[in-house]
């Protein structure tokens, strides 16, 4: 059995810097019409590759409102629904970090995404699952290799 964090004599390296420890994502998966929403990345780890909106997850902060928080925030969309997804375990060795990211499914979709980060977004594109352009980002290259697939997707 590993130690946990809290357990005396057991340092907990948990987001702190840059390049040190594990991080929480958050990546949404947002389903509308049988597509899924992806966005080409600038500017940051995985720059080039496609990716879901999302982002890390903030102390203190709910999984689903993270999910809420990152969709508005990047694309303007909101959702009726949050559905608690897999995870998945991903090495970035270009920047020393690994991240644990937590996909959540957003239905009930309303409005139409825009690009409100045109620094770290190229803009937003819908793919039918499965037929995904390339490269994709490693934690949803990770979730494609396991299988998994909402319902409805």
């Amino acid at each position: 059995m590993r130690p946990k964090a809290g357990v005396p004599g057991v340092e907990a390296r948990v987001g702190v810097g840059v390049g040190v420890g594990v991080r929480v994502g958050v990546g949404v998966l947002v389903l509308h019409e049988g597509l899924v929403l992806l966005g080409k990345r600038l500017g940051s780890h995985g720059a080039g590759t496609w990716s879901a909106p999302g982002g890390r997850l903030e102390f203190g902060e709910q999984i689903e409102e993270c999910a809420a928080r990152e969709l508005k925030e990047e694309t303007g969309l909101a959702a009726s629904s949050y559905e608690l997804g897999p995870y998945t375990n991903d090495l970035f060795e270009e920047v020393q970090e690994q991240y644990v990211t937590i996909f959540v499914v957003a239905r009930g979709i309303r409005g139409s995404p825009v690009n409100l980060e045109p620094g770290k977004c190229e803009g937003w594109a819908w793919f039918k699952w499965g037929a995904w352009p390339a490269p994709l980002f490693k934690p949803v290259e990770s979730l494609m290799r396991i299988g998994w697939r909402p319902g409805g997707a």
